[in-house]
């Protein structure tokens, strides 16, 4: 039996994980970190804890949908006491990734923006399409509900780096956020990130490649935040006998 550490427990997809683990064959929930206290009962078995130490010493892997500024909390805390970790928090800064991957150095990490298996394909389908589609003109655009903090998404951000890198393309030189005003005609490499914020939304990303007489879309729509829970776990099971080392969804799925 796995046992799972859940940071971020008072988050949306945190709560859910804690759900999902009950019916979960050959995982269990032993602890979850909080900073205060928790506003839900939780099987008094589950060591609830705001010391990061006892907390990763309660697991065997730790599962994190946090916010950046915790997760580089749990990644320094975790070089003190190596355990594979599945990372799902999005936002992260340079200096937080780079902390990420100095862990994983040390542990197996398992980092992706999106965890399900939807998304995952999509990021190989956009890249075999822009390659493909030399010459066509490449636009993203996110939607999620109005209570997301990071914009991009990370979703929106990886698919934007599988499509500039199918074209041999440096991401931080042809990625536009927006447009407002007398800008002037398209760039050819630009790849615009476009994000809307509204309602309660879960995740719909939409990447399309568009050229003269015709154009492609390949979209993706979360309907419920389990694929991303369901996801984690998933990714957990898979990582929690691995190396050391840095691993994205698309190994945990074999794509």
């Amino acid at each position: 039996m796995i046992k799972v550490g859940v940071f971020g427990a008072s988050g949306r997809v945190g709560r859910l994980l804690i759900e999902d683990l009950k019916t979960t064959d050959a995982m269990s929930l032993s602890t979850v970190f909080v900073r205060n206290s928790l506003d839900f009962s939780i099987d008094p078995s589950v060591l609830v804890t705001s010391d990061m130490q006892a907390f990763l010493h309660a697991a065997d892997i730790i599962i994190d949908f946090s916010l950046p500024d915790a997760c580089e909390i749990l990644l320094e805390e975790a070089m003190k006491t190596p355990k594979p970790l599945v990372i799902g928090t999005t936002g992260l800064n340079t200096h937080q990734l780079n902390l990420l991957k100095e862990a994983s150095e040390r542990m197996p990490v398992l980092y992706a923006t999106n965890m399900s298996l939807g998304v995952a394909l999509l990021n190989k389908l956009v890249y075999q399409a822009s390659a493909a589609l030399e010459g066509f003109d490449i636009e993203i655009v996110e939607m999620h509900h109005r209570h997301k903090k990071d914009a991009p998404s990370g979703t929106a951000l990886t698919l934007s780096q599988s499509a500039a890198a199918a074209r041999g393309l440096d991401l931080d030189k042809v990625r536009v956020s927006g447009r407002d005003g007398n800008i002037g005609e398209r760039n050819k490499d630009e790849i615009a990130v476009m994000a809307l914020r509204g309602g309660d939304i879960v995740g719909r990303h939409t990447v399309g490649f568009y050229n003269d007489g015709e154009f492609i879309e390949l979209n993706h729509t979360a309907t419920s935040r389990n694929t991303f829970s369901k996801g984690a776990l998933r990714a957990g099971k898979w990582l929690a006998d691995k190396e050391a080392g840095l691993y994205s969804i698309s190994d945990c799925l074999e794509l």
